[in-house]
């Protein structure tokens, strides 16, 4: 866990999350990520009792990156406002196989979640229930076969940066339920939760953390020819 942590202070700990590891508890009974960084906190700083562990945001089970818990009751709630406020600068990478019909553009959509798929729809703005979802990409670089891009998201809507790059044809490396043909060896996708940005919510000083990415050929690949995210 120790070389897993991109940030630790008396208030935020921010993890680097695996492809395979789930934020929260859910119905398959795995441990969660939050589950493991409490049982890090209490056996690394001698904690008696419960530890309190407050999940910020959370990733989709097959996704990588950062991944920010709140170590105190008062930055949980501080940092909760600072996403409804949408103070927060995400960059994700993704990894697609189309070449993307602009290599930058802001995507702004329509999504309505299908409870029963578990799957967010392009639809049109009347539809009930359907949420505005807003990004800008651009195209970093590519490898033989595939395309880097980089996302910034400006919403937090369900499978947002999935189902909006599957509606102008780029559905990311190994997202079968968006429409990629063949899955990742180890049931992941390739879209990692590269960097974050925000304004420390007791200290009030800017941070900004960068995980690295999975140690696969692929994605060390890109880190290594295009480093900069920013």
């Amino acid at each position: 866990m120790q070389n897993r942590i991109l940030y630790e202070d008396n208030h935020l700990i921010i993890i680097n999350k695996l492809p395979s590891e789930i934020v929260q508890g859910d119905k398959t009974g795995d441990e969660p990520l939050s589950e493991t960084v409490k049982r890090y906190l209490k056996e690394t700083y001698n904690k008696p009792g419960d530890v309190f562990l407050g999940v910020v945001h959370r990733l989709d089970r097959p996704v990588s990156g950062a991944v920010i818990f709140a170590k105190t009751s008062k930055a949980l709630a501080r940092m909760n406002e600072s996403i409804r406020n949408q103070e927060f600068k995400k960059i994700y990478w993704a990894i697609v196989a189309q070449r993307p019909p602009k290599d930058e553009d802001t995507l702004i959509n329509f999504l309505w979640k299908n409870e029963q798929q578990n799957k967010s729809l392009v639809v049109t703005p009347n539809r009930n229930g359907a949420k505005e979802a807003k990004l800008d990409y651009r195209l970093l670089g590519c490898s033989d076969r595939y395309f880097l891009l980089e996302v910034q998201l400006h919403t937090g809507r369900h499978h947002q940066i999935r189902a909006q790059l599957a509606h102008i044809g780029c559905p990311i490396k190994g997202d079968l339920k968006y429409g990629f043909s063949t899955t990742n060896a180890d049931a992941s996708i390739s879209l990692h939760a590269r960097s974050i940005e925000f304004l420390h919510p007791i200290k009030k000083e800017m941070i900004r953390v960068e995980a690295p990415v999975p140690d696969e050929k692929l994605w060390q690949f890109f880190e290594q020819n295009f480093p900069f995210s920013n």
